[in-house]
C-alpha cells in the first residue's frame, strides 16, 4: 500500500494545517471548514494525476484539437458529519462525480470504551469504479474500515484512495492490514503518534465535527 504524506514535503498544506490545529484560530468555523475544504481540493488533484483520461475530438473557435477528458468513474464517499466540508473541496475537482454518505457513530459501553456503528449508507453502484474514501480524522481506522466494509455491497472498485488530514501511527497500521494492499492508497495530510485514552489523536486537533460545525450535546 502506498502511503502519501504531506507532512514530509512543505506545502501550502502545512499552512492549512497549522490552521487547523491552532486553538487560537481553530475556533474560526467558518475558516475551520474553508481549510478542510482546501486541503480537501488539493488531495483531488494529486488523486487526479494518478486517474486513466482518454483523448477527445474537441473544436475550438478556431481549429479542431486533440484534448484529454478523464475516464476513470470517481465516486466520492464521505463519514457524517466531520467528513462533509473535506468532500467538498474534492467535489470542487471532481464535480462529476458520483457520490456516497456513510454515518457512523460511537456507542460506548463505559467511559473510555466504545463499539462504531453504521447507521446510514446512500451509494451509487462501485464495480469497476475508483472509490475516494474521505474522512478527515483517522484515528483508530475502525470506522473507515466499517465504512469500507458498507460500501462494498454495492460493488467492487477497481482502486480506493483512502483520505484523512491527520491519521495516527495506530491508524496507519490499522488501514495496511485492513485494506486491499494492492489497490488502496492513503493520503494524509500528517500522522501523529497516537491516540489518547478516548480515541482522540495526540497531538491532533480536537473534534473536527464540533470545530466545523459546533459543539453537540
Amino acid at each position: 500500500m502506498e502511503i502519501i504524506n504531506f507532512a514530509t514535503t512543505p506545502s501550502l498544506v502545512s499552512q492549512y494545517m497549522t490552521e487547523l490545529r491552532d486553538v487560537n484560530i481553530q475556533n474560526d468555523m467558518m475558516r475551520f471548514r474553508r481549510n478542510l475544504q482546501r486541503i480537501g481540493s488539493i488531495m483531488a488533484y494529486e488523486i487526479s494525476r494518478r486517474l486513466d483520461y482518454a483523448n477527445k475530438a474537441i473544436t475550438t473557435p478556431l481549429a479542431s484539437m486533440q484534448s484529454q477528458v478523464l475516464e476513470s468513474q470517481v465516486v466520492l464517499a464521505t463519514i457524517f458529519r466531520a467528513g462533509l466540508p473535506f468532500h467538498e473541496g474534492f467535489l470542487e475537482f471532481f464535480d462529476s462525480a458520483q457520490n456516497a454518505f456513510v454515518s457512523a457513530y460511537r456507542k460506548y459501553r463505559e467511559k473510555e470504551n466504545f463499539d462504531v456503528f453504521i447507521e446510514y449508507i446512500a451509494s451509487p453502484r462501485l464495480d469497476g469504479k475508483t472509490l475516494i474514501l474521505a474522512d478527515p480524522m483517522l484515528a483508530t481506522g475502525s470506522s473507515m474500515e466499517l465504512a469500507y466494509r458498507a460500501l462494498l455491497t454495492k460493488g467492487e472498485p477497481s482502486h480506493v484512495h483512502v483520505a484523512s488530514v491527520v491519521a495516527s501511527e495506530e491508524a496507519v497500521a490499522y488501514i495496511r492490514k485492513t485494506f486491499p494492499a494492492d489497490k488502496t492508497t492513503l493520503w494524509v495530510g500528517a500522522i501523529d503518534p497516537g491516540v489518547d485514552a478516548h480515541s482522540y489523536i495526540v497531538p491532533g486537533l480536537g473534534d473536527a465535527g464540533d470545530l466545523a460545525y459546533g459543539v453537540k450535546e
